[in-house]
């Protein structure tokens, strides 16, 4: 990470737990805090302010959060100058009950309190050490004044850019309602200014992000939808790639299926969480649609993109699952055939009504139960990159790979990672590639031309 000023306020240090709009909001907070002299640092040690992004969506990252703050207590002790801070959803569900549980986190942001977290960084420097919790308005847009420069915004080739935050659908295993809030989206200009600014920083693909991103556009004065706000992006900006996440299957609406196959930048790709294949779980989970309709609604978008790559969500052990039940799940598995899979055990969430739900499956059976459906999904995948071996295939470059040897990675249309031997000026570049050989999580390939 870059020097944003030649004498910096501090230095920051961010750890991001959870999903992409974490990373998204993790990401405001370094440009926030630039703003204000402070320099981002990937050394922990050399930091002045720790900014820890919590996720309380799963009992496991709730678990990484309190591991971490623990490990923090003997640095705050050696430097008592180091300022803590735990934003996020966890920070939201908890507020002032983490104050009270870690003596040495300084600042609790909620996800509505974004943009204040210069002006209370400020507060806690003040009058000795204060410690204070910020939740913020349950009504603000706390995007709003991030994105009002004209200048570019350096960033890298793909670029996250929330379109929206909450959920008005009340799953009932589901916090999100509870910790970020009702449905709020973006305005349009807002957001194709935001993209126009990354562009010219250096975007070649945005991540459209939101809890239902298929409900952009409700609430808003303007009248407009998802499928409009995508067109506008499309037609009005000079982004090479779009993709989005995360969708609802109630709301996948005929015209943003048509979109695959109108809209060229449009990435080939969809995730469209299904959570079960039982109809009985479904309904008990609350999410308004059966198997067959899910089914349904792929055999559309297949029809219309056929290129198009699939995955989703899916989980095990909500309560009441009987072993039929699983079975459906595995059967719908067989029936869809993802190119991936996002896969998790149950874990009761405060708030939610499947906390309250009886019949709760053990945990070895739980975890026998995963086991099985990530097998049958990790066949399902190998076999398909396999069937990439011999492609020619149009990949973005984003940077060096990890695997690093002059090898670099860029993804498909249809989000696989390929690896190849490149070179510096390709990144940021729409380029063909043979595809060599496939592993489990991605492609070996070369490219076609120089």
């Amino acid at each position: 990470m870059k020097c944003l000023k030649e004498q910096p306020a501090g230095r920051l240090y961010i750890q991001t737990i959870g999903c992409q709009m974490n990373e998204y909001d993790s990401l405001r907070v370094e440009r926030l805090l630039g703003a204000r002299g402070y320099v981002a640092t990937n050394d922990i040690f050399d930091a002045d302010v720790i900014f820890l992004n919590t996720c309380s969506v799963r009992a496991k990252a709730e678990q990484k959060v309190y591991s971490f703050l623990g490990r923090l207590r003997r640095m705050k002790e050696q430097r008592p100058h180091l300022k803590i801070i735990v934003g996020g959803c966890l920070a939201q569900q908890l507020g002032a009950k983490l104050l009270e549980r870690f003596h040495h986190l300084d600042l609790v942001l909620g996800t509505r309190a974004v943009t204040s977290v210069p002006d209370l960084l400020g507060r806690i420097g003040d009058e000795g050490h204060r410690r204070l919790a910020s939740l913020g308005d349950g009504d603000e847009e706390s995007w709003v004044g991030l994105f009002q420069q004209s200048e570019a915004m350096s960033s890298a080739v793909a670029a996250p850019v929330t379109i929206m935050q909450g959920c008005d659908n009340f799953c009932t295993y589901c916090i999100v309602p509870f910790v970020r809030g009702r449905e709020r989206s973006r305005r349009t200009e807002e957001i194709l200014q935001e993209i126009r600014l990354l562009v010219a920083g250096g975007a070649r693909e945005v991540l459209l992000l939101g809890q239902n991103v298929n409900s952009y556009g409700r609430g808003l004065h303007e009248q407009t939808s998802f499928v409009d706000l995508l067109r506008r992006i499309h037609d009005e900006t000079d982004v090479l790639r779009i993709r989005f996440t995360t969708s609802h299957p109630k709301d996948l609406t005929s015209d943003l299926i048509r979109s695959f196959g109108d809209l060229p930048k449009l990435c080939k790709h969809l995730h469209l969480p299904a959570q079960s294949g039982s109809d009985r779980i479904l309904s008990l989970m609350n999410r308004k649609y059966t198997a067959a309709e899910y089914q349904e609604k792929i055999s559309r978008l297949r029809a219309v993109c056929p290129e198009i790559a699939l995955t989703a969500d899916v989980m095990v052990g909500f309560p009441g699952e009987t072993e039929e039940d699983f079975k459906a799940t595995l059967q719908l598995l067989m029936n869809i055939q993802y190119d991936n899979l996002f896969s998790f055990r149950y874990s009761d969430r405060p708030n939610t009504r499947a906390s309250e739900l009886s019949e709760k499956i053990m945990e070895e059976i739980k975890v026998r139960r995963l086991s099985e459906l990530q097998a049958l999904q990790a066949d399902i995948t190998l076999r398909k990159n396999r069937a990439e071996v011999g492609t020619f295939r149009e990949i973005l470059v984003e940077g060096p790979s990890r695997a690093s040897n002059g090898q670099f990675m860029g993804r498909t249309q249809q989000n696989r990672i390929v690896n190849f031997t490149g070179r510096e000026g390709l990144v940021g570049r729409i380029v063909p590639v043979r595809i060599l050989s496939a592993y489990s999580h991605s492609l070996k390939g070369e490219l076609a031309s120089d």
